[in-house]
């Protein structure tokens, strides 16, 4: 099966992303869990997110995927940052656990300077204090471009959380085609040489969503800025490659171009003629 959707507003609410995806093309979707550029989230209902997981299931839907906000950064030298990550991190992770067996994505964080190893330190004080035993939902982490100082432009990095988390049977990796390319990772001429290390390092079985975005910048730029697909440096060629590659089927394929829903349902249709 082919999973490929959209970052959707939640504004209308859960049932309503469902049912705006349907529209679109799509059988999977992301969402931000509150206001990204904020913290603020609306009263949780758990009828509505219950109607979700109904119609979901009933359209035969991939797994969904839920975005923190990017204000979260628990790397921060801040101790009052790191604190209001905890508090949204805790809080999403219960909200999540309404839509069962689902997806929590979110940017490792910026160390501002005092290093990435403070950084992930940081980072897993909040996973170990938050995540549990008997959690449904699987934590991502985004692979990241490497602007300024981002935690998780390299796949060792990544490693090196996963491997301190008590956890990790519930922590994965959501793979950032637009990401990885500004971080120098080979996405046009070289993507099965690294999937192969990216296996060789975190593992395929830890890969649970792909961000599937073409580039305004060529590979190693570090700029993260997403294009529409093919209209960018990795091209829609090498896009079609990647969505045929078997190492990724079956994962949910996200869409973070710069559109509106017009725009994203022309790219689904675009995506799904290049699906063989």
């Amino acid at each position: 099966m082919f999973y490929i959707g959209c970052h959707l507003s939640s504004s209308g609410g859960y049932l309503n992303m469902g049912k705006t995806a349907s529209e679109l093309g799509a059988n999977t979707f992301q969402f931000f869990t509150r206001n990204p550029r904020g913290g603020s989230a609306k009263k949780f209902d758990a009828d509505d997110a219950s109607a979700l997981v109904s119609y979901m299931k009933e359209n035969n839907f991939g797994k969904i995927v839920a975005h923190a906000p990017y204000t979260l950064n628990p790397a921060s030298a801040e101790a009052k940052t790191r604190e209001f990550a905890n508090s949204v991190f805790a809080d999403d992770i219960e909200i999540m656990e309404h839509l069962p067996h689902n997806l929590y994505n979110f940017h490792p964080g910026s160390h501002v300077g005092q290093g990435t190893d403070i950084g992930i330190r940081y980072i897993l004080e909040m996973l170990n204090g938050n995540m549990r035993r008997d959690m449904t939902t699987t934590v991502l982490l985004e692979t990241m471009a490497g602007k300024g100082s981002e935690i998780g432009s390299t796949f060792e990095e990544l490693r090196t959380i996963i491997d301190g988390c008590e956890y990790k049977e519930h922590l994965g990796v959501c793979l950032d085609t637009c990401h990885i390319s500004d971080a120098g990772y080979d996405v046009r001429d070289g993507f099965e040489e690294t999937l192969l290390e990216f296996d060789r390092i975190i593992g395929l079985d830890r890969l649970y969503a792909v961000h599937l975005n073409d580039s305004k910048n060529p590979m190693g730029a570090h700029k993260d800025r997403h294009e529409k697909i093919g209209q960018g440096f990795i091209g829609l060629d090498h896009i079609g490659k990647i969505i045929n590659n078997a190492h990724l089927s079956g994962l949910p394929f996200e869409l973070e171009t710069p559109n509106d829903n017009d725009g994203y349902a022309y790219e689904i249709k675009l995506l799904k003629g290049l699906k063989k």
